[in-house]
Formats: structure tokens, C-alpha cells, sequence
């Protein structure tokens, strides 16, 4: 694939998933697998990348104060302390059966995608014991799947928020991209002790990753994406899917 290809996919996919609290792996991680990269290269590579969408759609996130705090703490201090777990995980676990994991999560993200409605929760004090439970329990699966995949978390983090700790929809995506901010970094810091790690490539694409996370963060704050590129993405997901299905068998 072109460089030049390559990096504006990078950029579409952290402009795209960051408008829905994700950063990016969902693209990065298959993409890279089936750029027949090394499996550690491939999930340290887009751990990285999701990582700086992240941390570049949480700046403005901040700005207008659509983080919560108080909820995402538990998740994210669970997350960050599993992801290297997961990343160990992936020098042991089988070619085949990896992909086969990635293509399930991307596929249950697509059809979320396509078929989900909607949804507003409203804000309710469930507790404190129910929120570090609930947020602790969500972020050891989270940061296992992160370090393991490759893709941050995000797609699980937002309904969990949602349906479990009774967060409103706009502070679930602004609250999941700050929480795969350190789930990212922490799975990343793990994979780069395992394997190589191409610096001139992922700096570049780096660059291309802010940018996008920059301008889908700004357009979130004041709008969520509509429904028809939701259902866009769930097919992109999709082929991605196949493709990787194609490659193990």
C-alpha cells in the first residue's frame, strides 16, 4: 500500500472514531495485520496511534469539560494496569486465533455500528461502590482486549458506561477517549519491550493521528455523527472482517 494511502487512512479512521469515544484501533490494529506486519509490530503500532487520537480529542474533551472524572478513574486505573497482560498475551497466542479474536470484536463493533440507536442516558448517582466496581471490572476486560488487540478498548468502554454506570452519551465517548489514552500508552510501552518498533513510520503517522483526532473531537463537542456515516464505517468494518476471515482460512 502507498505511504501516502496509508497515512490518510490513519487520519480518516482517528477523525471518524474519535467522534464516538474510540481512537482509531479498530482501523489500525487489522490494517496492519493485513499489511501482513509482525502481530506485535502490528498491535504496538496501533496502540500507538490510538493512543495519540486519544490524547489529542481528550484536550478538547477537557476544554469543555466532558470528561467525568469521578466515574472514569476506576476503569482507568483497571485498564492501564491490565493492558500489559494483554500485551504479553500476544507474543503466546496462536496467528490463526488472533485473528480470529480480532475479526470478533470487530465484528460485534460493526453491528453496533449499523443497528444501534441513538441513546441518551441520564445522569444518575449510582453510588460509589457500584462505580468502583462496575469501573474496576469493565477495566481489567478493557486493558486485557487493549493490550491483547491492539484497539484501545473504546468500543466496549462506551456502551458499558452507558447501560452499567448510567452515563450520559456525549460524557461516555469524551469520558472512553481519556480512559484510552492511558490503556493505549500503557499496552504500547509493554509491546516495545517485545519487538521492534518502526519510530520513522509511526511518528510520521503520528502526525496525521493528532490532526484527526483534533478536528473529530471538535465536531463530537457539539454534534455526534450522524447515522448514516455510522452505518458507512459498520460496513467498512465489515470488509475488514472478511478480509481477515479470507486470510485465516
Amino acid at each position: 500500500m502507498p505511504l501516502a494511502l496509508l497515512l490518510a487512512i490513519i487520519f480518516l479512521a482517528s477523525f471518524i472514531l474519535t467522534m464516538v469515544g474510540l481512537g482509531g484501533g479498530l482501523i489500525f490494529s487489522p490494517l496492519f495485520v493485513l499489511l501482513k506486519y509482525p502481530v506485535t509490530t502490528a498491535v504496538s503500532a496501533s496502540l500507538f496511534l490510538n493512543g495519540i487520537a486519544a490524547f489529542s480529542a481528550s484536550i478538547n474533551y477537557f476544554r469543555k469539560r466532558m470528561v467525568d472524572i469521578k466515574t472514569g478513574l476506576p476503569l482507568l486505573i483497571a485498564s492501564t494496569l491490565c493492558a500489559p497482560l494483554g500485551a504479553m498475551l500476544t507474543t503466546r497466542i496462536n496467528i490463526d486465533l488472533f485473528i480470529a479474536i480480532l475479526a470478533l470484536v470487530i465484528f460485534l463493533a460493526a453491528i453496533r455500528m449499523l443497528f444501534s440507536k441513538k441513546i441518551e442516558a441520564e445522569a444518575m448517582d449510582i453510588g460509589h461502590v457500584r462505580r468502583i466496581i462496575g469501573g474496576g471490572g469493565i477495566g481489567v476486560i478493557i486493558g486485557l482486549m487493549a493490550g491483547l488487540l491492539g484497539i484501545g478498548g473504546g468500543v466496549f468502554i462506551v456502551p458499558l458506561l452507558i447501560y452499567l454506570l448510567k452515563v450520559p452519551t456525549k460524557t461516555a465517548a469524551a469520558t472512553s477517549i481519556f480512559i484510552v489514552v492511558f490503556s493505549s500508552f500503557s499496552g504500547f510501552i509493554a509491546h516495545i519491550s517485545l519487538a521492534d518498533t518502526d519510530w520513522k513510520f509511526i511518528l510520521m503517522a503520528a502526525i496525521f493521528s493528532f490532526t484527526g483526532g483534533q478536528l473529530g473531537s471538535k465536531i463530537m463537542a457539539e454534534k455526534l455523527k450522524g447515522r448514516t456515516v455510522r452505518q458507512i464505517f459498520g460496513i467498512v468494518l465489515l470488509i475488514f472482517v472478511a478480509k481477515l476471515v479470507q486470510r485465516v482460512i
